[in-house]
């Protein structure tokens, strides 16, 4: 049901955001949340027609306006449409029907123009979370994948989650988002969020299992004869999410069983059991290695380990493997970095460690390590600017391992 933006009662406007797969709504109260490729309802705050534009409304533009809400409210999309593409042709400044455009094309899966419309939108209404989240959906659709992760988590840092059914939707595609740009245990944190809302469903178990693998895919890029491996190792993954560890010790023993040669089980299994009895994880680590010698998350978690018991010799050889491996990912470059440092070579460690900041800004153990080594050379200022954006991390942030 759509409610109509009233300036003097303030009224929310809603809108109904379907995909071609028809209407669900997730909510908090179900075990089941429902598939994010059906229906989401996002919530707008009101918005009036601009004020203070210097735009004369015409009368054609009154016209075209009231017969768009009375398409609208009749359920004829595809008038609707046509006419709020007029009106904001007749008065591209008027906010209204630029999210009314937008949310109705996203309601008939014409996710491009909608995109757009909620540009317009966005440009108009600065800092409206809920238009920046829908758009992020919208880019969600059109495969624009960095640029939806960034659209969704602005909306959510915006408020676009004010309410339980949108955060489900939000936070779902915010996993299925990460998982796809390659940031994987970004990934596997954003799942925690579903812990206490029961066995996930079929597509959400295959979405935890990509994270899980380290697969930069989404759950229906997924081959058919791949699906089975992922939505095990999800559910599996699932257990430690929800922190039932003793069934997942039990669920990733039979994985071993049937996928003995499947890459990164040993791995995600190592990262759960890591903070909470390393020495095992490491086990784990090595077991991957045995499967898959140029595993790069593995060789650098590993090295991040001797690196804890301040073996910088011992962490070394894994961290230069690590990078060999797969120069990208941060974590490799940020063990490579604090290995060489505290080995003497200062100058080659802090190029490593700034790569790692290039590649994952937000890493507060690289800038930590950063600013000490920035201490050690004698670059004081570069050494205090590190600190306080290590403070903003802290502040923004819960620490987590890397």
């Amino acid at each position: 049901m759509w409610m109509e933006a009233n300036p003097q009662r303030r009224e929310p406007l809603e809108a109904p955001f379907c995909s071609k797969g028809g209407k669900r709504r997730a909510h908090a109260a179900s075990r089941r949340r429902a598939s994010i490729a059906f229906a989401a309802w996002l919530l707008l705050g009101s918005v009036g027609r601009a004020q203070g534009t210097g735009t004369q409304v015409s009368g054609d533009f009154d016209r075209v306006v009231a017969d768009a809400a009375t398409a609208r409210a009749a359920g004829d999309l595809p008038r609707a449409i046509d006419l709020y593409a007029r009106a904001v042709q007749l008065d591209p400044r008027w906010p209204d029907g630029w999210w009314y455009l937008g949310s109705l094309q996203y309601g008939v899966g014409s996710y491009a123009p909608a995109r757009d419309a909620l540009t317009h939108f966005i440009e108009l209404t600065p800092h409206a979370g809920p238009a920046t989240a829908l758009r992020g959906l919208c880019e969600f659709e059109t495969g624009e994948y960095p640029q939806a992760l960034k659209d969704v988590r602005d909306g959510l840092a915006a408020g676009a989650a004010s309410q339980p059914r949108n955060e489900h939707i939000l936070r779902a595609h915010e996993a299925l988002l990460l998982t796809r740009n390659g940031k994987f245990e970004g990934a596997l944190g954003a799942y925690a969020f579903f812990a206490h809302d029961g066995a996930p469903d079929p597509e959400m178990a295959v979405g935890i299992g990509l994270a899980a693998l380290r697969e930069p895919l989404l759950p229906k890029e997924v081959p058919p004869e791949r699906r089975a491996l992922f939505a095990d190792a999800g559910n599996a993954t699932f257990h430690f999410i929800e922190g039932d560890a003793s069934e997942a010790e039990k669920s990733f023993q039979m994985l071993f069983q049937r996928y003995p040669t499947a890459a990164n089980l040993h791995y995600v299994y190592g990262y759960f059991l890591f903070p909470i009895d390393p020495e095992r994880a490491a086990n784990e680590f090595k077991q991957e290695l045995d499967i898959s010698p140029r595993n790069a998350a593995a060789e650098a978690i590993l090295a991040w380990a001797a690196l804890m018991h301040e073996d910088s010799v011992g962490a070394l050889p894994y961290a230069r493997k690590a990078v060999a491996d797969d120069p990208t990912l941060p974590l490799a470059q940020l063990v490579l970095g604090r290995s060489m440092v505290d080995s003497g070579d200062l100058n080659g460690g802090m190029a490593h460690l700034e790569r790692a900041l290039q590649l994952d800004p937000d890493n507060l153990e690289s800038h930590l390590a950063l600013a000490g080594a920035y201490s050690e050379a004698g670059r004081d200022e570069d050494a205090r600017r590190e600190r306080q954006q290590s403070l903003a991390i802290t502040r923004d942030q819960p620490v987590a391992h890397p």
